[in-house]
């Protein structure tokens, strides 16, 4: 009798695994927010084919589905896939090949990492980049002495953490013939006591730039599977680069194509009238893991090297307007252009005069457009009177912006124009939805930074107590909304991610701790368990 029984309930076992349909993967146990339409929760979900084909309950998935692989999420909260909404992807796969500047103290800090690297790699040219004269004793431009007479014969390009300014010994300022009388529209060559410094802010960069080696192919290889391991690690499944040129998109198309770059890639095209040319006579360009339908311009400078464009002068350098890096003849014109094609437009805007300029043009030109999603990039500093504009433009913004610029911002701007800076509640309020991304390298690659920055608007060390302008802090809801299914939308993508929701590409990762309940303070320590990306395990 007993082994009649057995043999019964094997039968049924089996006749049960039979009716379930077939999955390549479930996930159960878990603690899953899916930041659908009314922010569910669930506990189990299937995938197949690299999408997302059920999410339920445990006994829901358990009795419809049977898979050949199972993750037993233990309780461990899961959410979608993160989007930096805003960063420099490749550049942070270069950075690794460059000397890291991140975190000096001083100048001489600057010069011994320097020297440092040169000893371990001997380069023929040197490049580095994170320098940041606000965090020195001595909050000033470096000058490019010390660095001749070390280096008279070896060029060397230091970038500052913004990417707005560089400093270059002599070596690297002769590949260009720059001089004192060298000038260029919307940028500085920087000159004290009748020398030149060595610095070059913004367009300058160019004078020196479009001399340096081009990197080869498999430098840009490496440095694209460098970011990419960085970024898995830290949960991002898809990244906006903002500027990339056409060799570098058809570079990442074709290793998408090869298996070999897994991230989802939205490609902002670098503006410039050549690509302008090239990209406007074709369709925009779009595979399940590249997006190319974008172009991404510059307003202004930023406001750690003054070259943020200003309506009134710095508070801390009277008489300095700061950068108007593109001339509004030119970019006006473009906007018309890009108005009557199906791409588009994302700015960099820092100060209140390039973002009141962004607007009135993405305002004028989109009259009867349509959703176009616009973006402006950084909307950094905005005129009180100016976030009605924003009601038909998408602002895609750092958090991490405001809690490292905080300590000096008011020097820059003054007392009453810092209530229009970082105002990311605000700006929320205006359009309905933000964007939220990093712009690393420029800041570090942690999207969860990133969070803690827009919920506590405080540094690691829980300055200032309360919270900087806390009037203009995020929800934990809206942080993760503006990390996943609003950064979804800013790319014409929420359709297929940016929520745990069937028929969307599964991209997801598993959490250490549970970032919409853990205390605010612990969010900059939490782990990614495991990423995947379409259904795969990174």
């Amino acid at each position: 009798m007993k082994k009649l029984l057995y043999i019964l309930t094997l039968i049924t076992i089996f006749s049960c695994q039979k009716d379930k349909e077939q999955a390549d993967l479930i996930v159960a146990n878990a603690n899953i927010y899916t930041v659908d339409n009314d922010f569910t929760k669930a506990e189990a979900l299937a995938v197949k084919d690299g999408k997302i084909i059920a999410v339920g309950s445990l006994s829901e998935i358990e009795a419809k589905y049977k898979a050949a692989d199972t993750i037993n999420a233990e309780g461990k909260a899961i959410i979608p896939g993160l989007i930096d909404a805003h960063c420099h992807f490749l550049g942070l796969g270069f950075n690794q090949q460059a000397v890291d500047l991140v975190g000096t103290e001083s100048f001489e800090d600057v010069v011994k990492r320097v020297t440092d690297f040169q000893n371990r790699y001997n380069r023929d040219f040197i490049k580095g980049r994170g320098w940041d004269q606000n965090d020195w004793e001595e909050k000033i431009f470096p000058d490019n002495e010390l660095l001749n007479k070390l280096y008279p014969n070896t060029p060397i390009v230091l970038t500052r953490v913004d990417g707005h300014a560089i400093l270059c010994n002599q070596a690297a300022l002769d590949l260009g013939n720059v001089t004192l009388n060298s000038k260029i529209e919307g940028g500085e060559v920087v000159v004290e006591n009748g020398k030149l410094t060595g610095v070059l802010v913004d367009n300058a960069e160019m004078l020196v730039m479009k001399y340096w080696p081009k990197p080869s192919r498999n430098d840009n290889i490496e440095a694209l599977l460098a970011a990419q391991k960085i970024c898995f690690d830290l949960g991002l499944t898809t990244v906006d680069d903002a500027g990339l040129n056409k060799d570098a998109i058809e570079l990442i198309d074709s290793l998408q194509q090869s298996g070999d770059l897994k991230m989802r890639v939205y490609a902002m095209i670098s503006a410039s009238e050549e690509h302008l040319d090239y990209y406007l006579k074709r369709d925009v360009h779009k595979t399940d893991r590249l997006n190319v339908s974008s172009f991404k311009f510059y307003a202004d400078g930023a406001l750690g090297s003054r070259g943020a464009m200003l309506r009134e002068p710095y508070s801390d350098k009277p008489g300095h307007l700061g950068l108007l890096v593109t001339d509004l003849e030119t970019f006006n014109k473009s906007a018309e252009r890009i108005a009557n094609s199906d791409y588009q437009m994302n700015t960099h805007a820092i100060g209140d005069s390039a973002n009141h300029a962004v607007l009135q043009t993405y305002n004028k030109v989109l009259a009867g457009k349509g959703d176009r999603r616009w973006r402006v990039e950084h909307a950094q500093i905005v005129s009180l009177e100016d976030f009605d504009l924003y009601k038909n433009v998408m602002p895609s913004i750092q958090p991490t912006h405001a809690t490292s610029d905080m300590y000096w911002a008011e020097d820059r701007v003054g007392a009453e124009r810092i209530k229009g800076a970082y105002a990311y509640k605000d700006l929320l309020k205006a359009y309905g939805k933000i964007a939220l991304g990093t712009d690393f390298p420029v800041e570090r690659v942690s999207p969860f930074l990133t969070f803690y920055a827009a919920v506590a608007r405080q540094d690691l060390e829980q300055y200032p107590g309360g919270g900087f302008q806390m009037e203009n802090a995020l929800s934990r809801e809206e942080t993760l909304k503006g990390m996943t299914i609003w950064a979804a939308y800013s790319n014409f993508e929420e359709n297929e991610k940016g929520s745990i929701e069937v028929g969307k590409f599964a991209d997801f990762i598993i959490l250490d701790k549970d970032i919409m309940t853990i205390d605010v303070k612990e969010i900059p320590n939490i782990k990614v368990l495991r990423t995947v990306v379409n259904g795969e395990i990174q």
